[in-house]
């Protein structure tokens, strides 16, 4: 067991993080609507067959399974998990709530009593045990009726919708919730605009255009949830979401370097500026117009914009992007929902993504610097197989020297003066993977008894990592 120096502050928000979509199951319960998730097949051709042009967001059960309908069963179980969290030590848990659980449809003039009652229990069991929610408003579940009816975030009737429910939350959870975030990981939508912004382009030629008009609709929703937050609950904080990843350049090559500084500015600074500084980059005009794309905009857009910042950002890190201008497909890597080529200075994880710790640090530090906000790394963690050996134990140690050197990047980043909020590392319990779809994903600290084929008993076992991270949080990372 190694030690740290005294780096983490009073208060430091240890957690973990989940979403609504990869675990509640009972999809059809409690009056929710159908959402994006439980249209996604399972397995590794997810992506691919949500991604296609065409998609008609359906469900096909001769074709695929579709494992988040039962997820892992939180929204019976809810209890039994946050007494785990607890026992952990928690200080915060970041989940998220389900859209279509609170409007089913999404358009609807009045909430659904049952779907706001189930998240009271739950922040309810939170508050139990001293464990503060950190509550995101939109993570990957979409009202589906919302996509096929309006087009997703194409439409700019969606902001007065997500206004509506945003609102809504913050009026019913005012005394119990005081962190939020507006849409999980906002900016992978200028890759995969399926998750964030509920729909699929008909063709590449569109894909930037819509994506980028999506985008400029979600951040005046995102503007106007904040302000809606700000004016309920006095002393709430409420920020964006993005997932951030620093890029390389495969060499000192001047145009790789360029390429692959242009590539971070686009993926990892366009989202940041709208939200936090209140305007677009300078950058972004050159991008707009080589690419003809035209953002359409309201009179008072850009002022709703630059009056109402989120007050932090919150991000995931799970790996850093290696770029190159000119690449063949045999030196792409796998990666969360971007890829770049391999770094032959880095190991991959069971599913390709590259380990990279450092790189954490320097997110960290190139977010303060740019953006002089508090922080928080709301997701980050190791998916992985685990095996249950003879003796019923669950010895994770690969998952604990992941954490161990993600954490030992975080307080470096704050030795180097980077404001850091907390730590929710994510799939703390085992859910579903929002990327394949699959239980065989493990994050957790939580094993739950279910496989990809959906079958399994869903009882809960403690992993070696339990215990480690247990000790991490009563330590305040002092003991790693």
């Amino acid at each position: 067991m190694s030690k740290s120096n005294d780096q983490f502050p009073d208060g430091f928000l240890w957690g973990g993080a989940t979403a609504a979509n990869q675990l509640e199951g009972a999809y059809l319960e409690g009056g929710k609507g159908m959402n994006l998730a439980d249209v996604m097949p399972g397995g590794k051709v997810r992506l691919k067959v949500i991604s296609t042009p065409g998609f008609n967001f359906e469900i096909d059960k001769e074709k695929y399974t579709y494992p988040n309908h039962d997820g892992i069963d939180f929204y019976h179980r809810y209890k039994e998990d946050i007494a785990l969290f607890a026992e952990m030590g928690f200080k915060a848990y970041r989940m998220s709530i389900a859209w279509s659980r609170i409007f089913p449809n999404g358009d609807e003039l009045e909430p659904n009593e049952e779907g706001l009652a189930f998240y009271d229990r739950v922040f309810d069991e939170c508050l139990k045990y001293n464990i503060e929610p950190v509550v995101t408003i939109s993570h990957y579940e979409m009202p589906l009726y919302l996509i096929k009816e309006y087009g997703g975030w194409r439409s700019r009737e969606v902001i007065t919708f997500f206004e509506r429910y945003a609102t809504t939350l913050f009026n019913r959870y005012k005394t119990k919730v005081k962190y939020w975030l507006t849409f999980n990981e906002i900016n992978g939508a200028v890759f995969h605009p399926i998750f964030g912004l509920g729909f699929s382009p008909a063709t590449e030629d569109v894909r930037l255009q819509e994506s980028f008009q999506g985008l400029h609709h979600q951040f005046v929703a995102s503007s106007l949830a904040v302000k809606a937050c700000h004016e309920i609950i006095p002393g709430s904080q409420i920020g964006c979401m993005l997932i951030y990843a620093p890029v390389y350049a495969i060499d000192c090559n001047p145009a790789n370097v360029l390429y692959a500084f242009q590539e971070e500015q686009l993926f990892n600074y366009i989202c940041g500026d709208v939200q936090v500084r209140g305007e677009y980059p300078a950058f972004s005009k050159r991008f707009f117009k080589e690419n003809g794309i035209n953002i359409k905009m309201e009179d008072e857009d850009l002022k709703i914009i630059k009056q109402y910042p989120v007050d932090f950002i919150s991000f995931s890190y799970y790996m850093s992007r290696t770029e190159k201008k000119e690449k063949t497909a045999e030196e792409k890597a796998a990666g969360n929902i971007f890829s770049g080529v391999k770094n032959p200075f880095l190991q991959a994880s069971d599913w390709g993504w590259e380990i990279d710790p450092v790189g954490l640090r320097l997110a960290l530090n190139q977010l303060y610097d740019r953006y002089r906000v508090p922080l928080f790394v709301v997701e980050n963690g190791l998916g992985a197989y685990d095996k249950i050996e003879e003796d019923g134990r669950i010895n994770d140690d690969y998952r604990i020297d992941y954490l161990r050197e993600h954490i030992k990047a975080m307080g470096e980043s704050i030795e180097d003066g980077v404001e850091l909020m907390g730590y929710t590392s994510w799939g703390c319990i085992d859910l579903v993977s929002a990327s394949t779809g699959e239980m065989s994903k493990r994050y957790g600290y939580i094993y739950v008894d279910k496989n990809d084929d959906g079958s399994g008993t869903l009882e809960r076992k403690k992993k070696k990592s339990f215990y480690w991270y247990q000790n991490v949080i009563a330590t305040n990372g002092q003991e790693l």
